[in-house]
């Protein structure tokens, strides 16, 4: 019998744990997560429960790649990130996938954003955050954020999340479409400016704009572009 080489053994573990990660993601899809247990996901994968131990350790490790898998699939469908000369227009466009992922997606979702623990943000979902983070700061940049960016992406978050969590808990066809366009519109105008305001933008509004050209500032040290980012910071809050 010719024996495995280490990488070919490598690959086929990753090959069977990517197996093992779709059939789990599967079945939470069917039947929620009461269905992803260790017997049910060994027996669906063709394997046996051991193998599901020795490959994520517990139930809760085989869950936690299901969150990673589940982002991966949900940033997939994110539209580029490339800015266009309407950042507002881009954050309406990830919201609108967003809320759209949640409502297809139940259980997935679920797992996501309700089942975590509290004072822990699962990594994965910092892939997500990043895509937001750009949004946000491209809005900052054109001179239309009124409040930091920090607050703004977890307006956003927080809005976005709580849409799909109150639309899930809704019979889908109790459920009122207006209800995330409404949120969305509320959120928008809690961290934008209106056009008119732009034009005579305050302090805060112009230290947003100003943080996110520091990097482009070569002329000062990194010092002073740290220093000066304290000072626009402390405006900005």
């Amino acid at each position: 019998m010719e024996e495995l080489q280490p990488d070919e053994m490598t690959s086929g573990r990753d090959q069977m744990r990517a197996h093992i990660v779709e059939v789990a993601a599967g079945l939470l899809a069917t039947g929620g997560r009461d269905a992803v247990s260790t017997r049910a996901v060994a027996a669906a994968a063709g394997t046996q429960a051991p193998t599901i131990y020795r490959l994520f350790g517990d139930k809760d490790g085989l869950l936690a790649a299901v969150l990673d898998y589940g982002f991966t699939t949900y940033l997939a469908d994110k539209p580029p990130l490339d800015p266009t000369a309407e950042p507002i227009a881009d954050l309406r466009a990830g919201w609108e996938l967003h809320i759209g992922f949640g409502l297809a997606n139940p259980p997935l979702f679920l797992l996501m954003y309700a089942g975590i623990e509290p004072g822990r943000r699962p990594a994965a979902a910092e892939a997500g955050l990043v895509i937001l983070r750009a949004r946000i700061r491209n809005i900052a940049a054109a001179g239309r954020l009124r409040v930091d960016e920090a607050l703004a992406v977890e307006l956003v978050h927080a809005a976005g999340t709580g849409a799909v969590l109150a639309l899930l808990a809704v019979p889908a066809e109790q459920r009122d479409p207006r209800l995330a366009d409404t949120m969305f519109d509320a959120v928008v105008a809690a961290i934008t400016t209106s056009e008119v305001e732009t034009r005579n933008a305050g302090p805060t509004t112009a230290a947003n704009a100003l943080r996110t050209q520091l990097p482009d500032l070569e002329m000062l040290t990194d010092g002073e572009r740290h220093v000066l980012d304290e000072w626009l910071a402390r405006i900005t809050h």
